[in-house]
């Protein structure tokens, strides 16, 4: 007698159906399961032995064998639990087989029965929506599933409900979508940051364009205030947007409360950070910060303090928006469309360029610290901006535009640009390819005389030339939409560049 269930393994933010196959044969007593299972999914026969005892259900004496097809797939995480006792119950004719035929199953057991919540509820739901699939899943993840559509959603909170509603005698309530609750983060609002005009300036910039940004200056210059004043001027997530950051904290298991992510992700790891910790990886391979950070911010302080691979891994995510993490058994793609904002200081002690603090290394020193920063990396950072000591004048002067002020600009550059890649399948400036980057960028005449002029003279690479008219189409958007882009826009864009003259 065999029954079979449905269910999903993950690769990456890709979803690819398993089908748990239960048999309950003659034999010796004993209970396997094959099909490449992890050490997690081996234990699975133990919690559902258990779960099973807890309802006064005892397994049969004979060989079970649960197979879980296609069998060269590795099967990782507790979520087999629940489709396995499935599987062992409409085996055992305690549930009907045909009641499964149709539904996608995910749960972990606890030994009293209980179901718990399982990692990637979200991303299995919008499989089964396409696939015309029901969905059982814990009743903590249920909000979770409901953003999937009108997929018929089955939220039990023990087994005994589950197998109460399949035999009739009870009926579980389909679970509403909810919202994830606010973090709590609160940015700084911008007006309480003094002085740093420019750099002011070069944050709604990148704000408006979705640009990488490099602050350099000493310490206490307010470049972490800074960074931390980003979120407070964005926009909030496109539903669009929200989902596909949900799907993937749903996986890490760091979506809260079941719910739908509405804030814009804000990621800043510690510069002890490993490379797998920022790209992804690790013996599950799960997403990284700079996925985690997908639709958002990523800030990384002390730049030069990260370690050299590390800070290179960046570059290919950078272009692609893309994380691909390579292993012999696997290769697993996670989307990381984030938004670069670092820090560091202009060298080891902080103060070069200051004759009273500076070390007696200077400038070589300063040369040295900046130097861990590889060229390659540098080309693909748009706004290179100094962040100079704040004076006394400075801290007993008004801030200036709150971050409501600035967040309204931003809101309206981004929606012109939302509105000009309406067919593209990027919204921002930054994202724009070449070929279309030429069609919209109108430059007036002198606008691209200067820009040839300073590309000749200057040791640019095609990259830098692309992403100086990104920045300069920026600059014309926040200036109300300047339909072309003026010499005054390509000359600030310019002069946010390292460019080393000949």
């Amino acid at each position: 007698m065999v029954a079979s269930v449905n269910t999903v393994a993950f690769q990456g933010i890709e979803v690819r159906p398993v089908d748990v196959q239960v048999q309950i044969s003659g034999g010796l007593p004993a209970f396997v399961i094959v099909g490449l299972p992890d050490k997690t999914v081996a234990e699975s026969k133990e919690r559902v032995r258990a779960a099973l005892h807890a309802l006064g259900l005892a397994l049969p004496a004979k060989h079970l064998t649960v197979n879980l097809a296609p069998a060269d797939l590795g099967k990782e995480g507790s979520h087999y639990d629940l489709p396995i006792a499935l599987g062992l119950l409409a085996a055992m004719d305690v549930i009907p087989k045909n009641e499964l035929r149709d539904y996608l199953v995910l749960g972990e057991l606890s030994l009293d029965a209980g179901i718990r919540a399982v990692t990637g509820v979200l991303p299995a739901a919008m499989h089964a929506a396409v696939n015309d699939n029901r969905l059982i899943c814990p009743e903590a993840c249920g909000g979770e599933a409901a953003w999937a559509g009108a997929v018929d959603i089955l939220a039990p909170r023990d087994l005994l409900q589950l197998i109460n509603h399949m035999s009739g005698t009870q009926v579980l309530s389909k679970p509403e979508a909810r919202l994830a609750p606010a973090t709590g983060r609160r940015s700084p609002d911008l007006s309480a940051v003094k002085g740093q005009e420019t750099a002011k300036r070069a944050l709604e910039i990148a704000a408006a364009g979705g640009h990488n940004m490099l602050m350099i200056g000493p310490p206490g210059s307010g470049k972490s205030m800074l960074a931390s004043c980003l979120p407070g001027i964005l926009p909030p997530l496109s539903p669009k947007e929200a989902l596909e950051v949900s799907m993937i904290h749903s996986l890490a298991g760091t979506l809260p409360e079941g719910g739908l992510i509405q804030e814009r992700p804000f990621r800043d790891p510690h510069h002890s950070a490993s490379l797998p910790a920022l790209i992804g990886g690790g013996h599950r391979v799960k997403p990284g910060e700079i996925s985690l950070a997908h639709h958002g911010v990523l800030f990384l302080d002390e730049l030069p303090e990260f370690a050299r691979a590390t800070l290179e891994s960046l570059r290919q995510p950078m272009e692609t928006g893309q994380a691909v993490v390579a292993r012999v058994n696997q290769h697993v793609t996670y989307p990381a469309r984030f938004q670069l904002i670092a820090a560091m200081n202009p060298c080891r002690c902080g103060h070069l360029g200051d004759p009273a603090l500076e070390c007696t290394k200077a400038p070589r020193c300063g040369g040295d610290y900046q130097s861990k920063i590889s060229g390659p990396l540098m080309d693909r950072i748009d706004l290179h901006v100094d962040v100079p000591a704040v004076s006394v004048q400075d801290l007993g002067a008004d801030g200036g535009e709150t971050s409501a002020q600035v967040a309204a600009r931003v809101a309206l550059a981004r929606e012109t640009q939302r509105a000009r890649y309406g067919g593209q399948p990027y919204a921002l400036n930054s994202h724009a390819e070449g070929s279309v980057l030429e069609d919209i960028m109108a430059l007036e005449a002198d606008a691209r005389d200067l820009l040839n002029k300073v590309f000749d003279s200057a040791r640019f690479s095609a990259r830098s030339y692309y992403r100086v008219l990104r920045v300069a189409r920026t600059i014309a958007d926040l200036d109300s939409g300047a339909a072309p882009v003026r010499k005054t826009h390509v000359a600030e864009a310019l002069s946010y560049r390292r460019v080393a003259l000949s």
